[in-house]
């Protein structure tokens, strides 16, 4: 039987929990997984309720109507799912295929609940695996002068089989804000750095050149200000002066796709919610 789960977010006061509680038992629904926050600077209360469907009351359609009351008395913002509906992913790479690699491999294994439809390759290395996998590929041929019609044409495709994740594994294109706008914090981009630091091209060589200790990788929703969008999820790895600047690439690399899959794994499980830029990833 399917769970439904809420997202909540709102100004706190007391009796948010009981009241989010009682809703659900008045239904005769059981509450599998409880995870809330508190952010004491804006005084914004987070949270994340799981319950199980079998024996409730309300069919999926009445629920928001019946919650409303609730709502609009803590005045919360929030978003209601069910683990029954799969999420349409679509991944787009490029020259660099590991992170490409690792999300089919996970794919296939049943790691993550996501319908895998199609990949986007704006690169042969790109198609050379999705035909491995046996995934249909599309491919484009992207520069500067096509590149809003190319994602014209994308933006069609993606319509079309009702995509509603993007996943940029390694992706070497900029995306422009019309297109972003299209998926609102539904684009996840893997960063080879520990962001805000070495942002931008050659970030291995920036940190090669200062001598760093520790390598990071980045994974973040996508907005219009580059490399600038809600962080989801980060790591590091300690290097020394003993690593050369190809260890540290092999290093990143491994490291990157952790990060992006972890960052993939908690949006497909609606454990992220968006505010001020930043995240809240529930437990």
């Amino acid at each position: 039987m399917p769970n439904a789960i809420l997202l909540i977010s709102c100004p706190d006061k007391k009796g948010i929990i009981a009241n989010l509680s009682n809703f659900i038992y008045k239904y005769n629904g059981n509450i599998e997984n409880l995870d809330q926050h508190i952010d004491y600077e804006t005084n914004t209360f987070f949270t994340r309720i799981e319950w199980n469907l079998k024996n409730f009351k309300l069919n999926r359609e009445e629920i928001p109507k019946n919650f409303s009351k609730i709502a609009n008395n803590f005045k919360m913002k929030f978003s209601l799912d069910f683990t029954d509906n799969i999420i349409n992913m679509v991944v787009f790479s490029s020259k660099f295929t590991h992170c490409l690699y690792d999300i089919i491999l996970r794919y296939k294994e049943g790691q993550f609940k996501v319908n895998l439809p199609f990949i986007i390759s704006i690169h042969p290395n790109t198609t050379k695996v999705a035909k491995i996998f046996d995934i249909p590929v599309f491919e484009f041929k992207i520069n500067d002068k096509n590149r809003l019609k190319v994602e014209k044409e994308q933006l069609a495709l993606l319509k079309k089989e009702n995509i509603n994740l993007i996943v940029l594994a390694r992706y070497t294109r900029i995306l422009s804000k019309q297109f972003i706008n299209n998926f609102k914090n539904k684009i996840i981009n893997i960063h080879h750095s520990f962001l805000p630091a070495f942002i931008g091209n050659n970030p291995y060589e920036q940190a090669y050149a200062r001598g760093v200790k520790i390598i990071g990788a980045t994974s973040h929703y996508v907005t219009y200000k580059l490399d600038a969008g809600p962080i989801i999820e980060q790591d590091i790895i300690r290097v020394s002066h003993k690593d050369t600047l190809k260890d540290l690439k092999r290093k990143g690399k491994d490291l990157e796709k952790l990060v992006l899959s972890r960052a993939i794994r908690w949006h497909l499980e609606r454990k992220i919610l968006v505010y001020n830029n930043k995240t809240v990833i529930f437990d």
